[in-house]
């Protein structure tokens, strides 16, 4: 491009250009594409590319000059060669500064287009690793959510099939729901509040059965959660994750209620269960489930999703989640 510029400006210049002359400037560019060549080894060699800018501003500014002089007398040989070689003109200092400074001056901006460039190549591989990261996490996340369910689904069915066949038979079909839906949830991140909801009533359904009358359910959903997009399975697990540390642990069982509420965009999950927290935690040592949705939370919405749960009072516990509005629904 340089090369291709000079010899237009040169043509404009002067109405006609010799071949001579296109030689010479075709001769001067390779130096130059020569120069920065070896520059950009010696700045990944040198490894300039970690500096700070304070730092790295001199340097290119020297490199600029070395390679402008460097470029200006390598050009000698060429002119003397070609019969374009003036002596007075060559020498002149007034001229070396001139050529000289113009030589730099492209070298710069060379330099900055390059360093701008290499700094979004890097920007773009981190956010492309970043992203691989997560999804990677993701992946893990559902591997060891979905066996989890699945066992304590198959428990509560081997609990009714002597008992009552035509009850185990009820749970069955929910369980082939609820995991229609958990093989579909692979294949994506987010799924529907509905959809979602859907798969929390079929699994306190299928519990309901086991628990009888220990286990009672209450529903207070905002019409507008159907709008939001949730992590699959996230508030089944955290139904189950209160009812298997909370009223199982009951002798008289208890409730769980599911509360949704929207506000400026936002969707609040409430999830309230009898029972009580010891030691800020009501999770086992091998529990993974609140961590795993502290954890999705985290790397789904990117900080902007909340979780917390706490003791409500003496009989409830209560586990919020507050989600924002995505634009895929």
């Amino acid at each position: 491009m340089f090369g291709l510029l000079q010899i237009v400006s040169s043509t404009l210049a002067s109405n006609t250009i010799s071949p001579r002359r296109v030689i010479f400037l075709l001769y001067e560019a390779s130096l130059c594409l020569i120069a920065t060549h070896f520059f950009r080894f010696f700045l990944i060699k040198a490894k300039w590319f970690n500096l700070s800018l304070p730092k790295l501003i001199p340097g290119v500014i020297v490199s600029s000059c070395v390679m402008g002089v460097t470029v200006y007398f390598s050009r000698m040989p060429a002119s003397l060669l070609l019969g374009l070689f003036d002596t007075a003109v060559a020498f002149d200092v007034r001229h070396i500064l001139g050529l000289t400074s113009f030589y730099m001056l492209i070298f710069f901006w060379w330099s900055v287009l390059y360093f701008t460039y290499y700094y979004f190549e890097r920007y773009n591989r981190s956010l492309k690793y970043e992203t691989s990261v997560i999804e990677i996490e993701l992946s893990n996340l559902k591997s060891q959510l979905n066996p989890h369910f699945i066992f304590n689904a198959l428990n509560s069915i081997r609990a009714l099939v002597d008992e009552n066949p035509a009850k185990s038979k009820q749970a069955i079909n929910q369980l082939s729901n609820i995991l229609r839906s958990s093989l579909a949830s692979d294949k994506k991140d987010l799924t529907s509040f509905n959809e979602e909801l859907k798969t929390v009533k079929d699994y306190l359904g299928l519990e309901s059965i086991r628990f009888e009358e220990r286990l009672k359910t209450e529903f207070d959903i905002d019409p507008a959660s159907q709008h939001f997009l949730v992590p699959p399975l996230m508030i089944q697990t955290l139904v189950e994750n209160g009812i298997k540390h909370g009223i199982s642990k009951l002798t008289a069982g208890g409730i769980i209620q599911v509360k949704t509420n929207v506000e400026k965009d936002r969707l609040k999950i409430h999830i309230r269960n009898s029972g009580h927290i010891v030691n800020g935690s009501r999770r086992s040592k091998n529990g993974l489930g609140l961590k795993n949705t502290a954890q999705r939370l985290k790397l789904i919405y990117s900080g902007a999703a909340s979780f917390r749960i706490v003791n409500e009072n003496d009989n409830f516990v209560l586990t919020e989640i507050i989600i924002p509005q995505t634009h895929n629904l």
